[in-house]
């Protein structure tokens, strides 16, 4: 396992994350399983959110971590203020802040949460009440620190200043989408991406605040599940669909197999290396759904990418942007 530090969490932090998505109480024997594994193999940080399987991701995991007596070991990540599943309704304010962590906390049976993250933002709130919301969560110490998931990072710099301006704790951590795949529109209202955002991409580099990456591997398209020109058949794969396939994305799919061959490895351990390769403070979110797929992105911590590697993977250069699109048209 490879480890980073984050300034004010008193525990190591593995660069690979495991998201908890598919946790659930009907399915804690996989929960465990997983669980079990990733620990074995060095993992230290597990993702939530409080909106996952309803609340009862939360329920499995909390179970999992007290039944092992890991909460020393164990980087606790949390997310909350998502807009409500059924109706949409816009819930980043203060008071769902609150309600929320008090819920997390207690579904999980702890009494802090290490990095706390808003899982969603909303422009048309000011930022001032929801720095301070966060902060007195942090000054009671039910979160330590905290930041925004798919927040901009102008919003984030607009809380920074905000924080600076008033003596506050600003966002210290950021949870955007990172992938080798480049999404041509949001997968899902308000998502935020640093694929093909070469600003925000200089932003991250130059401040080296750390990225929680979710949706690391592009959402299962390197998975070998997907093939141009098929039709969909669920909601996830017709998100997939609509959301990566392209020209350039499926020739960065073909490099990637290419590459894969040579070193003898994955595609899926290429592409997961790739975004482990960034010039940044990264931290892959993983959410395999079994042992062996876990597994599998294990493997991508020892792959190593020259430069010249990581920036063809990417069609780093305009003429293999040109040679992708004009694929599209023969």
């Amino acid at each position: 396992m490879r480890y980073g530090h984050i300034p004010n969490v008193n525990r190591r932090t593995s660069r690979l994350v495991m998201g908890s998505m598919v946790f659930s109480v009907e399915k804690q024997a996989l929960t465990n399983n997983l669980l079990d594994r990733f620990v074995e193999a060095g993992g230290s940080a597990v993702d939530t959110a409080r909106v996952y399987a309803q609340g009862a991701s939360e329920v499995a995991f909390g179970r999992w971590l007290q039944s092992r007596g890991l909460r020393d070991q164990v980087v606790v990540i949390g997310k909350g203020a998502h807009h409500d599943s059924a109706t949409f309704e816009r819930r980043v304010n203060p008071a769902a802040i609150h309600e929320d962590i008090a819920a997390s906390l207690d579904a999980m049976q702890v009494d802090r949460i290490d990095v706390y993250f808003l899982h969603k933002d909303d422009p048309d709130v000011p930022v001032g009440p929801l720095v301070e919301a966060l902060n007195e969560e942090a000054g009671a110490g039910r979160i330590g620190v905290f930041g925004g998931s798919s927040w901009t990072h102008r919003r984030i710099a607009e809380a920074n200043a905000y924080a600076e301006a008033h003596g506050l704790s600003p966002f210290s951590v950021s949870s955007p989408n990172l992938a080798l795949a480049v999404p041509n529109e949001p997968m899902w209202v308000g998502c935020v991406s640093l694929s093909g955002d070469p600003e925000a991409m200089t932003w991250y580099a130059r401040s080296q605040m750390p990225v929680f990456a979710w949706s690391s591997q592009a959402r299962g398209f390197f998975s070998g599940r997907y093939a141009p020109g098929m039709v969909g058949e669920t909601t996830d794969q017709n998100n997939v669909i609509r959301t990566y396939f392209s020209a350039a994305n499926w020739e960065r799919f073909r490099r990637a197999e290419e590459l894969a061959s040579r070193k003898g490895c994955t595609l899926q351990q290429i592409t997961l290396a790739w975004v482990l390769h960034q010039p940044l403070n990264v931290y892959a979110l993983i959410g395999p759904a079994s042992v062996a797929e876990l597994d599998n992105s294990l493997g991508a911590l020892a792959i190593e990418l020259t430069a010249d590697e990581v920036a063809w993977l990417n069609l780093a250069s305009v003429e293999d942007l040109a040679m992708a699109e004009g694929a599209a048209h023969v």
